[in-house]
């Protein structure tokens, strides 16, 4: 195992909300989740500006500021795919809320730990909430595509500890 790694940070990319039309009446989009030289990426739908993925993808963190990418594209088979736009995942809040975890174990489920507000600096499109949710902290996030005349991705975060790892508490956020 990497001696660098933090933990490993779970991304499950639940579904696209109005993407941009690149094929006359629709789109065959998919995402590129880049961190650093971790390049992972969703499954093609085929002909929908709506999609469902529902896929978790996990990256291994080493930097907790190295920025987290989503590219959408979409798919064709004979040019080069097109560009949806992208956005960026800031984890900074999360982190933030997983140096507290010690003292939640006695949260009830579903309790709100802290709330992000879209800003300039992130790429949500509207509140976004840092949940205790069965023994975990997640953070839901609806981002708003940049780069492109509309569509959001919305995602799910979710930080899994790693044995043996150098983990989060020696992290400055």
């Amino acid at each position: 195992m990497d001696k660098n790694i933090l933990g490993l940070l779970r991304l499950r990319i639940k579904r696209g909300i109005n993407l941009a039309v690149r094929d006359y009446v629709t789109s065959d989009p998919y995402i590129v989740v880049t961190m650093g030289r971790h390049r992972l990426k969703t499954r093609v739908i085929k002909k929908n500006l709506n999609p469902e993925w529902n896929e978790e993808l996990t990256l291994s963190m080493t930097d907790i500021n190295e920025p987290i990418l989503l590219n959408v594209y979409d798919k064709d088979h004979i040019t080069h795919d097109d560009p949806m736009g992208d956005a960026v995942v800031d984890i900074k809040p999360y982190v933030e809320c997983l140096k507290l975890a010690a003292e939640l174990e006695k949260l009830p489920d579903g309790c709100a730990l802290k709330k992000v507000q879209p800003s300039r600096n992130n790429c949500l499109a509207t509140e976004s909430c840092c949940t205790w949710h069965e023994g975990k902290i997640i953070q839901d996030m609806r981002l708003k595509l940049r780069n492109v005349e509309c569509g959001e991705v919305v995602v799910q975060i979710e930080w899994i500890d790693v044995p043996g790892s150098k983990g989060l508490a020696n992290v400055q956020v």
